[in-house]
């Protein structure tokens, strides 16, 4: 698709799949856009119209330089479903995906059918490690993060066997808007919905990194004891699970969602 015009702002959207298909609406995470879920398309446009967006900040989707809340990332959401015309979707998030999941499973989990949420938390603190990430962006752009965020982000036998993907994940963390990466940072760094996902009635898959320094698994675990039911599920990787064990992410999602 070109890019939409969503709530008067632009948004990149793309679909995949048969359009007769239940919905899987993706979302990507901090300084990534939606092209991190590439390995995982082949296999999910077969069974799901599949509907990935380069969150607000993100790729070439709006970055405007106002405050940003998780709120207002998961309104976005909701309306690119009204403008594709879709009621109801699974959804599919990781790292801060996964928050604005959370968020939509609590406020709006009619629209929402099963929940993934990967590599995640319910609270990102501390505060001031937000803040200097922030005022640095701010300062200097995204170059000085983008080496400590891939050693955060992959395995160290990852970075060394997979150098295409680390390639890929460098670009796309180097050419986010530096502005709109300040202001999700600051979303982040507000949120907290530790006791709001209680309230989550949806099925829902938490995905959860064996090393993940990011999101470690204590993390994860905190969100699948609070909401009744919840499975979860652990993958050896770090942060970006879905490219560090893409078969191994991609068929759990899809056993999840077929179930």
């Amino acid at each position: 698709m070109p890019i939409e015009t969503i709530r008067g702002e632009p948004f990149n959207i793309r679909i995949d799949g048969p359009t007769d298909a239940p919905v899987l609406l993706l979302s990507n995470s901090l300084g990534t856009n939606l092209s991190m879920w590439d390995p995982q398309i082949p296999e999910w446009s077969k069974a799901f119209r599949v509907v990935r967006y380069d969150s607000r900040g993100h790729g070439q989707s709006t970055a405007a330089d106002k405050p940003y809340s998780i709120a207002m990332l998961g309104e976005d959401a909701l309306a690119i479903l009204d403008h594709l015309g879709i009621a109801k979707a699974h959804w599919c998030g990781l790292s801060k995906g996964g928050m604005v999941g959370q968020w939509l499973a609590t406020h709006a989990g009619k629209r929402l059918d099963r929940v993934v949420l990967a590599n995640t938390g319910a609270r990102m603190g501390p505060p001031d490690l937000w803040n200097t990430r922030i005022k640095s962006v701010r300062a200097n752009g995204m170059a000085g993060l983008v080496q400590p965020i891939l050693e955060r982000w992959f395995s160290q036998e990852f970075r060394e066997r997979d150098s295409a993907t680390i390639a890929k994940v460098s670009d796309m963390l180097s050419t986010t808007p530096p502005l709109g990466y300040a202001n999700c940072c600051a979303a982040i760094r507000d949120m907290d919905q530790r006791e709001p996902i209680r309230a989550i009635t949806n099925p829902v898959l938490v995905v959860i990194g064996k090393v993940d320094p990011a999101t470690p698994p204590a993390a994860g675990q905190l969100i699948a004891d609070s909401i009744h039911g919840a499975q979860t599920v652990e993958l050896d990787a770090a942060h970006l699970s879905n490219l560090e064990q893409p078969a191994a992410f991609t068929t759990a999602v899809l056993d999840f969602l077929q179930a």
